[in-house]
């Protein structure tokens, strides 16, 4: 960067008690009150930079299983540490009652499909005894007819009823919904289950074999990443054990909060070696902005309220509004209105006022 020395010149006033009213300092006094600065050009460039943030493992897939239906468990198939595949029985439940409702329910189906079939033979006797005029009166093949779609329909409820009744019976046996190691077991047979409780999960299902790294990424960070984009990872349970994985996705939306953005790699586990839970450090190397200014990291100021580099404009400081990109070397990528040619102060601070001339030894 090229620099030059310069000077602010402050020159001090002070009223004069004579009549002749105000005097200025002499040349010495001006010297004594000149402060230098360093001025250095902006730079355009990119900065590459380095950087570790923690990440924790999780299942790829887990769920809570709970009982549809109310009942007592039977049989309990598995145990924590329990590895599953997918549509395994996991628990059997009983409950008396569901039985008794599936044998009505069919008993109900069967009694109204009798109904429908005698309804039916009734109204197809009619309409051949109605082809002899006179033999039949219309009033009595529409209410015959009335009454077989009437029966029909309820045939119809019945059996829908009673596969219903079918099909709460089949929750009383536990499967699988996809493969995976039993990490939470709480009920033991004889215990009795409710399918409103929401409490406590009878099981806990978690897919082990592929995991998410889960990363939250500073927005400057994230943005310069992709899907595919190659990163490396520390696994601290592991003695820092480095292992590589590309990101899988990324939630393309910003924590308001912390200004973060979540990011997922996929991680592939067939030995089981990775537990979810684990923690992890991963390393990004952020290639930076191609033709971004460039300026000491010290050019930057920070306040409550703003972050700017002080730019000298026509000899005259002026306050650019920037914000910060990559840092390394103590050089930082700030964005702002800055043009090519623009000095600024390498040492800036809070102190310096705007629109102080600034002129050269």
């Amino acid at each position: 960067m090229k620099k030059n020395i310069i000077i602010i010149a402050i020159v001090s006033f002070f009223a004069s008690c004579s009549s002749r009213g105000k005097q200025a300092n002499s040349p010495a006094d001006k010297e004594k009150n000149s402060t230098h600065y360093e001025l250095v050009t902006v730079e355009r460039g990119s900065i590459a930079a380095a950087l570790k943030l923690p990440a924790q493992l999780a299942a790829y897939q887990e769920v809570n299983i709970f009982p549809k239906v109310n009942g007592y468990v039977k049989t309990v198939l598995v145990d924590i540490g329990s590895r599953v595949t997918q549509g395994q029985p996991l628990m059997i439940l009983e409950a008396p009652e569901l039985n008794q409702a599936s044998l009505q329910a069919k008993e109900k189906y069967a009694k109204s499909k009798s109904d429908y079939i005698i309804s039916k033979e009734n109204y197809q006797r009619l309409l051949q005894a109605s082809q002899t005029e006179g033999a039949v009166s219309p009033l009595d093949i529409s209410s015959s007819k009335a009454k077989t779609d009437a029966d029909s329909a309820l045939s119809n409820a019945e059996k829908a009823n009673w596969q219903m009744q079918d099909e709460m019976l089949s929750y009383l046996k536990i499967t699988a919904p996809f493969a995976g190691v039993i990490t939470e077991r709480n009920v033991h047979p004889g215990a009795l289950v409710n399918a409103a409780s929401k409490d406590k999960p009878m099981l806990e299902l978690k897919q082990e074999d592929l995991l998410r790294l889960e990363v939250d990424v500073p927005e400057n960070i994230a943005s310069n990443l992709k899907e595919k984009d190659t990163v490396h990872f520390f696994v601290s349970a592991l003695n820092n054990r480095q292992m590589t994985g590309v990101i899988s996705r990324k939630s393309e939306n910003i924590n308001m909060q912390y200004r973060t953005e979540r990011i997922e790699i996929d991680i592939k586990n067939k030995n089981y070696t990775l537990l979810p839970g684990m923690y992890a450090d991963v390393v990004f190397v952020s290639k930076g902005s191609e033709g971004t200014a460039i300026v000491p990291s010290t050019a930057v100021v920070t306040s409550t309220e703003r972050k700017y580099v002080i730019a000298v404009r026509n000899n005259k400081t002026v306050k650019i509004d920037v914000e910060t990109g990559n840092q390394s070397n103590g050089k930082t990528e700030v964005i702002g209105a800055l043009q090519p040619d623009d000095a600024v102060i390498a040492n800036a601070n809070d102190e310096i006022k705007e629109g102080l001339t600034i002129t050269s030894k």
